[in-house]
């Protein structure tokens, strides 16, 4: 599967908030960013077929699993 890159423009302290994050979850931000982006669609019921769960996204993954 061939990746898209998209210049994301993002509030400075956004983007500290999500480098902490993933660095508490052993993820790069980039990785931590694509990680709440999947999570959020499939919480939505948006996530398009065939998006699977990544190991370590599937439920009960991470410190909260709410």
């Amino acid at each position: 599967m061939a990746r898209k890159q998209y210049p994301l423009r993002i509030d400075p302290e956004i983007w500290d908030a999500v480098r902490r994050w993933a660095d508490d979850e052993m993820r790069s931000a980039n990785g931590q960013v694509e990680w709440i982006l999947r999570d959020a669609l499939r919480r939505a019921g948006r996530l398009p077929r065939g998006g699977r769960p990544r190991p370590g996204e599937g439920e009960g993954a991470g410190r909260d699993a709410s």
